[in-house]
């Protein structure tokens, strides 16, 4: 019998490119900076394989990514190119993205997949989350501003507190996606194209009222924070501009001196402020875009250890401050055999 309507396996590299052409960028429609750090970890991992196999990436099959070479791939990231546990699991978390694909369209390496797909993450300890203290934060933002810059500056600090907005979402705000009538709200464009609104506070309302007179010029589709030349900002931007109100606050705030403090932190702030006023886990994480309910839960651990570390100064200093834990029922029923 012929079998010559049995389908043809994809090669490792059609795979590859349907990858990234079709699946991420058509299917899924990930954003560009998104899909460039898919193309980045893959890059590393076809240069390192080309090394280690003595294979031309074009070359490869879908066989030679074995538990083995990945798991060398990522010892590789960090004891050679110095990546962090963090870097390297989102090398891995890519590749493991890939063969999840590979499998749909060449289910004869389904056995080989499963076999890649068990190399684990790493654990590593999340390093304690970096915020400001409240008046550390006002003394950021300032007093009402003077000049063109200055009114720029306090609005941009003033959004990115309001709303715990990533700096990508920030600099891509317009004048259209600012509602400051009765229900006062910013649309931001979030990871992976979603969108989300945060209210305003009113304070941060009179500062988008006072910025829009100064520049009755804006139309709709500009941007509400853009440079001199009327471009949006950029990252470098807002992170120059941010430190430059650091140092002027440090002045006043003498807590401030020293403190690295990043866009990311501005973000940081606004979660923990809202965690300390009451505000529910469920709405934060819609408040700061987050995908996964553990991203969110970071902060409740972060709240909780800082409420440790101000219960134990009223302590005596050689006792141990622990975590209140519950009886466990089952442990409770077993010690009474």
């Amino acid at each position: 019998m012929s079998n010559a309507s049995t389908p043809s396996r994809p090669s490792f590299a059609a795979l590859v490119q349907a990858f990234f052409a079709d699946h991420l960028t058509q299917q899924r429609a990930l954003s560009a900076r998104t899909v460039a750090a898919y193309r980045d970890a893959f890059m590393l991992f076809l240069q390192f394989a080309q090394g280690r196999l003595h294979k031309a990436p074009t070359a490869m099959q879908l066989s030679d990514m074995t538990p083995a070479l990945i798991l060398a791939f990522l010892d590789h990231l960090e004891s050679e190119r110095g990546n962090t546990v963090r870097s390297r699991n989102a090398r891995l978390a890519a590749l493991r993205t890939f063969l999840k694909f590979a499998g749909h369209r060449d289910i004869a390496a389904l056995h080989l997949i499963e076999q890649a797909l068990g190399v684990p993450m790493k654990r590593f300890e999340r390093p304690m989350l970096g915020f400001l203290a409240r008046d550390e934060m006002l003394a950021v933002i300032g007093p009402p501003a003077q000049g063109w810059t200055g009114q720029r500056d306090q609005l941009l600090l003033a959004l990115l507190y309001n709303s715990g907005a990533r700096v990508s979402e920030i600099i891509g705000v317009t004048v259209a996606d600012v509602v400051i009538e009765a229900a006062a709200c910013v649309h931001l464009h979030g990871k992976g194209r979603k969108q989300r609104s945060v209210p305003l506070w009113k304070s941060t309302v009179k500062l988008v009222r006072a910025w829009l007179r100064l520049n009755p010029g804006l139309l709709p589709t500009s941007a509400l924070l853009p440079n001199r030349g009327g471009e949006p900002m950029t990252r470098s931007n807002v992170t120059q501009r941010l430190a430059l109100a650091v140092k002027v606050a440090a002045q006043t705030t003498p807590s401030l001196l020293g403190r690295a403090i990043s866009p990311h932190t501005l973000r940081h702030t606004t979660a923990m402020h809202l965690l300390q006023s009451g505000v529910d886990i469920s709405v934060i994480a819609l408040w700061l875009g987050h995908e996964s309910p553990t991203t969110t839960h970071q902060y409740v651990e972060a709240d909780l250890a800082m409420k440790e570390k101000a219960l134990s100064r009223l302590q005596d200093p050689n006792a141990t401050t622990t975590r209140f834990r519950p009886d466990d029922a089952l442990l409770a029923f077993l010690k009474t055999l």
